[in-house]
C-alpha cells in the first residue's frame, strides 16, 4: 500500500516583519515622538509672542539683525512652527505635491532605511541590490527636488516662512525677554532641530549599517 507523500509546510511564524513592525522602526518613532516633545515643551506663550506693547520699528540695520538674533533664540520653538506652518499649508493646497513627497518619504523609509536585510525587493521578476534600491531613491529624490514644481513649492513656502520670522523678529524688542547670555544664540534652535535628526539616524544606523 503506497504511503501518502508528505506535503511541506512553511513556517510562517519565522518569516521576517514587515519594515513597519520592526524594531528599528519603532524605535524610530518613539525617539521622533520623544524629540518632538521635547521641543515643544521649550515652546513660549503665543501671547508673548503677539504682545503689540512690544512691536517697534528698528532705527537700524543692526538694531534689526541683532533683535531678530536674539527673538529666534527665544522665540526659536515658535518660529519653527510657524514655518512648518507655512509648509503645511503650501502641501495642503497642493495635493499632487504633497502626494509626491509622502511617496517619496515611503519608499526610502519602507524599501531602504528599514527594510529587513532578508528581504529583497523583486520587481518583475528581477531582484534589486540595496545599492541598486539607493541609486534608484537618490535620483528620485534629486528629480523631485530639483527638477519638479515640487522644489519651487518647498523653497517658496520656507521663504514665506522666513520672511515671516524676520519680520517678526526685527519688530519685536527682545529687551523684556531673560535670555542666557551665556548660551550662544542658536545652540537651542540647532540642538533642537539637530535631535530629531540625531534620532532618525540613530533608529537607523543598524539597518543601513548591514546594506553597507
Amino acid at each position: 500500500m503506497a504511503t501518502a507523500s508528505t506535503l511541506p509546510i512553511s513556517n510562517t511564524s519565522s518569516e521576517s516583519q514587515p519594515p513597519i513592525a520592526t524594531p528599528a522602526f519603532r524605535a524610530f518613532l518613539a525617539r521622533l515622538n520623544s524629540s518632538v516633545r521635547n521641543g515643544l515643551a521649550q515652546r513660549r506663550p503665543w501671547l508673548e509672542l503677539i504682545d503689540r506693547s512690544a512691536f517697534n520699528r528698528p532705527d537700524t540695520i543692526a538694531e534689526a539683525a541683532s533683535r531678530i538674533r536674539k527673538n529666534f533664540s527665544y522665540f526659536r520653538v515658535n518660529y519653527i512652527f510657524l514655518i512648518s506652518l507655512s509648509l503645511a499649508f503650501s502641501l495642503l493646497s497642493h495635493p499632487f505635491s504633497l502626494l509626491v513627497l509622502l511617496s517619496l518619504l515611503a519608499a526610502w523609509l519602507f524599501l531602504y532605511l528599514f527594510r529587513p536585510s532578508d528581504q529583497p525587493v523583486v520587481v518583475g521578476g528581477r531582484t534589486f541590490s540595496d545599492r541598486e534600491i539607493l541609486g534608484i531613491l537618490v535620483v528620485s529624490t534629486i528629480v523631485v527636488v530639483f527638477l519638479t514644481s515640487v522644489g519651487s513649492l518647498l523653497i517658496s513656502a520656507l521663504l514665506v516662512g522666513l520672511a515671516v520670522v524676520c519680520t517678526h523678529g526685527a519688530f519685536r524688542m527682545p529687551e523684556d525677554l531673560f535670555l542666557d547670555e551665556q548660551e550662544p544664540i542658536t545652540t537651542g534652535f540647532m540642538s533642537f532641530l539637530g535631535g530629531a535628526a540625531s534620532s532618525a539616524a540613530a533608529a537607523a544606523a543598524p539597518a543601513v549599517a548591514t546594506r553597507v
